[in-house]
């Protein structure tokens, strides 16, 4: 499946300007996954509506195959909001991916709705650490080829890992995920995703 639906996969910029922006995350339970869905107005970064959806857990922990373990919950939870979001941020890998093809890029391409990546930690590539202030970034290479950026989201804190997943390019991923970016490390919509579906998993 994935070898097929990164041959569908559109690097490009943004057709226009997002409006609304959503975050999704996961939690699990040894036998449950509980997802979250939450939408913000951008770039004001207020919170429009959230939902949430749980489901029974079937696929084992793989890393680069996290679609198939969250995906399911994530997808349910993302079609009960009311309005659909323009753009959306994903806890994992675009096409910084060893298949090219993260949970970001493969939710987009299933939706057909730009997606950004936005982990926490590195799964494939080489970069430089950027500079210490907020807006600082670097590149993320994997066999001579730019899958993301290392950016620094807040001034002297651990950098996050974007990467592009499905219609949206590099710039385009870093200027949505620093517009999305309130008094924490984490951009506000995935913040919020991953409180409620914690919340939600107790």
């Amino acid at each position: 499946m994935q070898e097929h639906d990164r041959r569908l996969v559109l690097i490009e910029p943004l057709h226009r300007p997002p409006e609304y922006v959503a975050g999704v995350d996961a939690a699990f339970s040894e036998d449950r996954v509980f997802a979250a869905a939450c939408l913000y107005c951008y770039p004001q970064l207020m919170l429009v509506e959230h939902a949430a959806a749980e489901k029974r857990l079937v696929f084992p922990y793989v890393p680069g195959y996290l679609l198939f373990r969250e995906g399911p919950a994530i997808i349910a939870a993302l079609k009960k909001l009311k309005k659909k979001p323009d753009v959306i941020l994903i806890d994992g890998q675009g096409i910084a991916h060893p298949r090219g093809i993260g949970s970001a890029s493969h939710f987009g391409v299933l939706l057909d709705v730009p997606t950004i990546g936005c982990a926490k930690t590195r799964l494939i590539g080489e970069y430089r650490e950027p500079g210490e202030l907020k807006g600082n970034w670097t590149e993320l290479q994997f066999n001579g080829r730019i899958v993301g950026a290392v950016l620094r989201t807040r001034d002297r804190v651990r950098p996050l890992f974007l990467s592009p997943g499905h219609r949206i390019d590099l710039q385009g991923a870093i200027t949505i995920a620093l517009g999305c970016v309130g008094r924490y490390r984490i951009p506000e919509p995935l913040r919020g995703a991953d409180m409620l579906s914690k919340k939600n998993r107790w």
